[in-house]
């Protein structure tokens, strides 16, 4: 039952931190900062880069919440225990992307003029993900 809360819990936790502000990013730290969060990187993205912008759509949105969506059924019986090894693999691939966030602050902080700091969504993303991970790898066990 617990699983199945915490899992539940997660439809409502990643459009939250889709939302919200990963980072904060600026040119110096005199010209104020530009929040960024998953969605508005991914509006930034697709003008300049729809090939990337596809990869990461897929990253951070749709791997997770079809993990999610896909324990929920298996936890109300819906679908069947043998796709959890599936599911976990949508898993890593959401990890991926937290991944790439974090190796884009540290290139953009190695440029030397750009000021970036991470937002709470940074973590409440990584949280989520890393929840995912815990809950299909416990749902697995049982």
């Amino acid at each position: 039952m617990t699983l199945r809360i915490a899992n539940l819990a997660l439809l409502v936790l990643f459009p939250i931190a889709w939302f919200a502000p990963l980072l904060h990013a600026g040119l110096l730290p005199i010209f104020g900062l530009s929040e960024i969060s998953i969605i508005s990187g991914l509006q930034s993205l697709w003008d300049t880069d729809p090939a990337l912008a596809l990869l990461v759509t897929f990253l951070a949105i749709f791997a997770p919440y079809m993990k999610t969506i896909g324990l929920a059924l298996v936890h109300f019986g819906l679908m069947r225990r043998k796709v959890v090894p599936a599911l976990e693999i949508l898993g890593k691939l959401a990890m991926a992307d937290v991944f790439l966030i974090a190796l884009y602050v540290v290139i953009v902080k190695g440029a030397g003029h750009v000021t970036v700091q991470t937002g709470w969504g940074l973590y409440v993303f990584t949280g989520a993900i890393l929840a995912s991970i815990a809950i299909s790898h416990l749902t697995r066990r049982r």
